[in-house]
């Protein structure tokens, strides 16, 4: 697999690297590098946990030799506690994080792929602990979608146009993704458990049709929420007061 791909040969680097470097256990290759490489194209990048024994994480996180052994390093910066983002000098991109094996049962991941680990390392250490279903509920999102709308709108009309762009054209936009299984039965495809917006157009190709008119610009923040409104209310039972105080926001 490694040689069809320059990402999974980078993957290997890498993992060779943690195996040179004395003190790591384990490399965990996720996303379209983990356990859905048939999705991996020219656009793709490397995302990766390194497990590292304890006591050796900021080792691992203050000094990116064992990185810069796979290839040379071009840009880099801390972006989370855990870890960083990463552009190799030849153009791939990486985004990983650093753990030592006690963290992981309170990191919430999904399913990866061992690329490398340690003798004797238990691998199954590298599954995520189950978690309750964090799906939002309908009421929730409707109602988030509905007030994006009317605290938006009131923002654009006191002039915060960028305010209200992003509460209409984002957030509400947003929950319209995390809504769309009840509206439309998403084609095959890769989920993503952390972002409803991932793979959308795929996923939900008659909604996706839809996407150009629900966020029009920073020039069309009314027409796109107008746009949301009768979206929102084709689909679902919508409040009337709130729906009227929006309304009277669109003018």
């Amino acid at each position: 697999m490694s040689t069809l791909y320059p990402l999974l040969v980078r993957l290997d680097a890498i993992g060779a690297a943690l195996e040179r470097s004395g003190h790591a256990l384990a490399l965990l290759g996720l996303g379209s590098v983990g356990l859905e490489t048939a999705r991996i194209d020219a656009y793709s990048d490397l995302d990766f946990f390194a497990i590292v024994e304890p006591g050796y994480k900021a080792r691992y996180l203050d000094n990116h030799d064992w990185l810069e052994s796979a290839h040379p390093v071009a840009y880099a910066f801390r972006n989370t506690v855990d870890g960083f983002k990463l552009l190799y000098a030849d153009g791939i991109f990486c985004e990983y994080a650093v753990f030592e094996p006690d963290e992981l049962a309170a990191i919430p991941f999904s399913p990866g792929r061992v690329v490398w680990s340690a003798p004797g390392f238990d691998t199954s250490r590298l599954t995520p602990t189950p978690r309750p279903p964090s799906e939002k509920s309908v009421e929730w999102c409707l109602g988030e979608a509905l007030t994006n709308l009317y605290v938006g709108m009131q923002r654009y009309r006191r002039g915060e146009k960028l305010a209200a762009m992003f509460l209409v054209q984002c957030y509400a936009v947003t929950r319209i993704a995390e809504l769309a299984a009840q509206i439309e039965a998403p084609a095959a495809g890769y989920a993503d458990a952390f972002a409803a917006e991932r793979r959308f157009e795929a996923r939900f190709p008659g909604i996706a049709a839809q996407l150009a008119a629900l966020a029009q610009g920073y020039e069309r923040t009314p027409e796109s929420a107008r746009a949301i409104l009768a979206f929102l209310d084709a689909h679902f039972a919508v409040n009337a007061a709130i729906k009227a105080e929006i309304e009277k926001l669109l003018g």
